[in-house]
């Protein structure tokens, strides 16, 4: 009988010459695999991009919560970013968790030196468990540093106060708030205004889009499941993998509306850890996540 003799795999000629999509995240290690770093290379491979990375602090954190943080000092996320966008062609870029001022100027520096593709930015300030990820004073160079090189901010409602200095306690306050924040970068910048912190059976997101002023709602069943510890990790990075391939940008927020709903909702087939779980990455496949 004839054995198996590996060998280098031959690809047809049209794959060979594929260009596939890629994925930058800027982001904290979440050690419980929930959120920051592990979640966006989980949301960019489901969603079909290619995710390299940039690791901006080790957290010790798991389902229950953050217990120290260690911030990877400004120069070395400096030279991360460079080695990536030295050799990788990088079709979007996704930003999570900067935990210093001196990291978000670092970042700030080492991107401004790059023509930049679509650069989506979560401002991560506080985790599930309400432990801060973001020192005093990073909130400022964050938006006169940062946001300048981006195209799109995802904020959930206190990072949205945070930013605007306006109190959102309802829907109607949200265009107000997305419209301030827009206003923070030269010359605008859309904005996805996050709504799961409102008490209501629905969940409502509000998409600004600030090159062509329109609002777009994004509205869906609250899901009763403990599995949402890096939600907003997940959307945004999910926004940046669909611009990737290809998307507009109102295009990419309405699919990863979906994506995120569904990797949700699909959640409650399992329970990992004893606290908030992660949402289902992988819900497309069979096997779960």
């Amino acid at each position: 009988m004839e054995r198996f003799r590996p060998g280098l795999l031959r690809l047809p000629t049209f794959l060979n010459n594929m260009i596939f999509p890629s994925v930058l995240t800027i982001a904290g290690s979440d050690s419980g695999g929930c959120a920051g770093i592990q979640a966006d290379i989980k949301t960019i491979s489901a969603t079909g991009s290619y995710a390299a990375g940039a690791i901006t602090a080790v957290t010790a954190q798991n389902t229950l919560g953050v217990r120290e943080v260690f911030p990877v000092p400004p120069q070395v996320i400096g030279s991360q970013i460079r080695a990536v966008l030295d050799d990788i062609r990088i079709d979007a870029i996704k930003i999570g968790m900067l935990f210093s001022a001196g990291a978000v100027s670092e970042v700030a520096r080492a991107l401004s030196g790059y023509d930049l593709p679509p650069v989506v930015l979560d401002p991560v300030m506080v985790s599930t468990s309400g432990h801060s990820l973001m020192e005093d004073g990073a909130a400022g160079a964050l938006a006169g540093e940062l946001l300048p090189l981006c195209t799109l901010i995802t904020p959930n409602i206190p990072e949205a106060e945070a930013l605007s200095g306006v109190e959102i306690r309802s829907e109607s306050d949200f265009g107000e708030a997305a419209s301030v924040i827009s206003k923070l970068s030269s010359p605008g910048l859309s904005v996805l205004l996050k709504g799961g912190h409102l008490h209501s059976d629905i969940l409502s997101d509000l998409f600004y889009n600030a090159r062509t002023g329109g609002f777009t709602w994004f509205r869906k069943p609250r899901t009763d499941t403990p599995n949402t510890h890096g939600t907003g990790c997940t959307l945004s990075s999910a926004v940046a993998s669909f611009i990737a391939r290809g998307q507009s940008l109102d295009d990419a927020v309405g699919s990863a509306e979906d994506y995120i709903a569904r990797a949700v909702e699909t959640s409650i087939l399992y329970r990992i850890g004893n606290g908030h779980g992660p949402v289902n990455h992988f819900y497309k496949n069979n096997s779960g996540i």
